[in-house]
């Protein structure tokens, strides 16, 4: 069973996923297809299947178990969404963005007053797939997130950690909003992304609050910014 329409392969996935859960399909505590067979079976990348997964997992409707998969939930309201669909939406994910630079700044900082060596192991490891990936032109959003993740580990706070798995990579913009971004200037961009990593590691590395607090901050208002260009590129502005 393939799926039209490139642009919205996301959202229709997560769309027939949750109406088999709604029609009984997956039951409660059952866990979902593997990454494999949905993509067998819809016809679509790793990636399209990983974001539909992650905002189920935004929704309330599955819990991930990592290197296990995705189970189904009970119903019921969570206190805080973001849905899907908004995500398509460019001011949306701006407003994602404004919600990181409130967040992971702090966290960044927290991170670099507490580190443990373990977890500058799992930064520099992160750091260096991202590298990989990079230059194989694979797709970065894992080893992003990874970074992301060990950053809200390291603070020793698990809520910060909690609310990164929540949102899942609704956190990472490219993920949502590809089309942003020219192929030709993809590689440009991605060494760009990675070169601030760098520079928040270093300063979690030093263990300077400030340094990682400033890093973090110029990363993700840089995404953001970038965001508000294409909107204006695509408007006239």
């Amino acid at each position: 069973m393939g799926l039209q329409r490139r642009e919205t392969l996301t959202a229709q996935l997560t769309r027939t996923l949750q109406e088999r859960i709604a029609a009984g399909d997956y039951p409660v505590g059952s866990k979902l297809p593997s990454e494999q067979d949905l993509i067998d079976e819809f016809g679509v990348s790793r990636t399209v299947v990983r974001e539909a997964i992650s905002s189920l997992r935004a929704g309330g409707v599955v819990a991930t178990q990592q290197g296990v998969g995705a189970f189904v939930l009970n119903p019921g309201n969570t206190p805080f969404t973001i849905q899907a669909a908004e995500l398509e939406v460019v001011y949306e994910v701006i407003a994602v963005l404004e919600l990181r630079i409130g967040v992971e700044t702090e966290c960044a900082a927290l991170a670099a007053q507490r580190r443990r060596d373990d977890h500058i192991v799992s930064l520099r490891g992160a750091l260096d797939r991202m590298i990989t990936a990079i230059g194989g032109g694979e797709d970065t959003v894992e080893p992003d997130l990874d970074f992301h993740r060990g950053i809200a580990e390291a603070t020793g706070n698990r809520h910060f950690l909690n609310l990164f798995e929540y949102l899942g990579t609704l956190l990472i913009p490219r993920a949502r909003l590809r089309a942003a971004y020219r192929p030709a200037e993809m590689d440009s961009y991605l060494n760009r992304i990675n070169a601030q990593h760098e520079d928040i590691f270093q300063a979690i590395v030093r263990q300077d609050s400030d340094a990682a607090r400033a890093a973090m901050r110029l990363h993700l208002t840089s995404s953001r910014e970038r965001l508000r260009a294409s909107i204006d590129g695509k408007h006239g502005g």
